[in-house]
């Protein structure tokens, strides 16, 4: 990893030189526009819509729009003025509990590593704001933008969140929220049944991205020129009509799913695997013993 930022976590009278990378990356599939006929890239030229002229990114500065539709131009010398006092330091503003942030004020994730003479002080503050069980409310400024953030711990590394200000959140302000949505007591009960049945703990390697998954093969086929077969999506269900029925059901599949994760599976060598409690004894079947013969059931009315 290649740092994007360099400068210093202040903690009261102590300063410590730290180094800023990126925590995150986006695994995304990119393209280019190109031309249809032959591939060539699309190129788009800078233009000034006054003059028609193309202008060279040198000359280019930025404008703000007045609600009069005048544009008031902006140069580099304008924003050096700006009092950005947090532009190369981390300046701890207080501790909190983590449970007081809404995640929504979160924005990117950056991990920071201390210089060599900073590595001691790094250290303490880590271990004793791990051991505080707080995170660290911050103020630092990232490419000429000013930002609150957090500083927490993860795997031993400060974790540097960038946040939204208060008036960039957006109010849920939605017709439903004024409406009197009669549930009851019975549908509330089997919503959170199914919740208590789909409870587990969040390991994030049991999920991927399967649409780029599919996305690369399909890219893959073309630059093998193989056959490119279409895979249909599966039918979107529609609302439920009955909720109770609907909740119920869905309690039903839940409990399925975890019974089918929890039975024996056969290995490779058609031996069965199975987690199983250590008081609950193993039961073997003799390999000249065949098994019972099934016996219908008379379906009831």
């Amino acid at each position: 990893m290649r740092s994007i930022w360099k400068g210093a976590i202040s903690f009261g009278l102590v300063t410590i030189p730290v180094k800023l990378y990126s925590a995150t990356e986006q695994k995304d599939v990119s393209f280019h526009q190109v031309h249809r006929e032959d591939g060539g890239r699309i190129r788009y030229r800078r233009v000034c819509q006054v003059d028609g002229e193309e202008v060279q990114y040198s000359d280019i500065a930025k404008g703000y729009e007045l609600p009069t539709g005048e544009v008031v131009v902006l140069t580099d010398e304008d924003f050096a003025d700006l009092p950005l006092s947090t532009s190369r330091r981390i300046d701890v503003l207080q501790f909190t509990p983590i449970e007081q942030i809404d995640p929504i004020y979160f924005a990117k994730s950056y991990y920071l590593e201390p210089e060599a003479q900073g590595s001691k002080p790094y250290v303490l503050l880590r271990d004793a704001l791990e051991r505080s069980g707080q995170v660290a409310i911050v103020k630092v400024a990232l490419r000429q933008r000013e930002s609150l953030a957090t500083l927490r711990v993860r795997d031993g590394v400060f974790v540097l969140e960038t946040m939204l200000w208060p008036d960039e959140v957006r109010a849920a302000d939605f017709p439903f929220l004024e409406e009197d949505v009669d549930v009851r007591p019975q549908e509330l009960k089997m919503a959170e049944s199914l919740i208590e049945t789909m409870v587990g703990d969040f390991d994030p390697s049991e999920y991927r991205d399967a649409y780029r998954e599919a996305l690369q093969e399909v890219i893959e086929a073309k630059v093998a020129g193989r056959e490119v077969v279409a895979v249909e999506a599966p039918a979107e269900p529609g609302p439920a009509v009955d909720l109770m029925a609907a909740l119920r059901a869905s309690v039903e599949a839940a409990k399925k799913e975890r019974e089918g994760a929890a039975a024996p599976k056969k290995t490779a060598a058609g031996k069965t695997t199975a987690k199983a409690d250590a008081g609950k004894a193993k039961k073997e079947t003799a390999p000249e013993e065949k098994p019972a013969p099934k016996r219908r059931t008379r379906k009831s009315a």
